[in-house]
């Protein structure tokens, strides 16, 4: 009788978390049915993918805090949508990665130096642009070889991880540019890029504008950027493909940013000094389907 009543014990406790289980899973899917706009304004809560190591843009400081141009359009654009800067997590996101979190749910949003392009449209829905940036070329502050792109000629180029940039110089269009053949050396992300580039293993580094002007600006006098552009770089936020609702909400949510000022203050903060020629001017957007 003993071992009989255990047994039933054993069962009812089984079918207990196997019920809760059950119920996890249905709160879960019915929470990922919704949209990131939807999900933010119930909770308050939104997880954000940026870079940790782009000075400017988004960059990690050593008390654990999160600075840059990226970072406050990412507050602006979570504040709009009914989360305070208090509901935002923060999760890097590097280039290599930002398909598969969004994919997967780990982020809601990515604001990271995200380039728009028609190779990246059929995997991600992208709100924007909230700011067409240029890709230039950077070297060291006494290189006097490297003073146009078509200089980069089997020069030492940086092949950061995830991202397409390279493909620009060393390859035609669709996704490629000026069809030079350069010297590719990998590296991790644009930091590694710039610390190889002070080493002298690298000739120059070739990215956006922002980028580049993050680094240039954090160690003066080391680095140039030769003022070459050759791109237009569209800074989208990157969302789930599919999410309309959000990337709707995320547009509204720049055209306030530019009309009420905001977006001239954060380019100001900055990028003021580093020579670039800022735009204030609301970008056309590309449209959420």
């Amino acid at each position: 009788m003993r071992v009989r009543q255990i047994a039933a014990i054993a069962a009812a406790a089984a079918l207990a978390l196997g019920t809760a289980a059950c119920g996890s899973d249905t709160e879960k899917q019915e929470a990922e049915s919704k949209s990131v706009a939807q999900r933010a304004k119930e909770s308050g809560k939104l997880v954000v993918g940026i870079k940790y190591d782009q000075p400017a843009l988004g960059l990690k400081k050593p008390d654990g805090t999160f600075e840059g141009f990226d970072v406050d359009v990412a507050k602006y654009i979570a504040k709009e949508l009914g989360v305070p800067e208090s509901g935002i997590t923060f999760k890097e996101t590097r280039s290599e990665n930002r398909e598969s979190f969004l994919a997967s749910n780990q982020v809601d949003i990515v604001v990271a130096t995200y380039s728009i392009t028609e190779a990246r449209k059929p995997k991600v829905t992208f709100g924007g642009p909230y700011y067409v940036a240029h890709q230039d070329t950077m070297v060291l502050a006494d290189n006097n070889d490297i003073k146009k792109a078509t200089d980069l000629k089997d020069k030492k180029l940086c092949k950061a991880a995830g991202s397409n940039s390279w493909r620009r110089v060393t390859e035609g269009p669709p996704d490629g540019k000026l069809n030079i053949p350069a010297v590719l050396v990998d590296a991790t992300g644009y930091a590694d890029c710039t610390a190889k580039l002070a080493s002298g293993a690298l000739d120059a580094v070739t990215t956006d504008d922002l980028i580049l002007a993050g680094f240039a600006n954090q160690q003066k006098g080391k680095f140039k950027v030769i003022n070459d552009p050759f791109t237009d770089e569209k800074y989208g936020v990157g969302i789930k493909k599919g999410d309309i609702e959000t990337c709707e909400a995320v547009n509204k949510a720049i055209t306030k940013m530019y009309s009420d000022g905001t977006a001239k203050t954060l380019l100001d903060k900055h990028f003021a000094g580093t020579g670039l020629k800022l735009n204030y001017t609301v970008p056309q957007f590309e449209g959420c389907a």
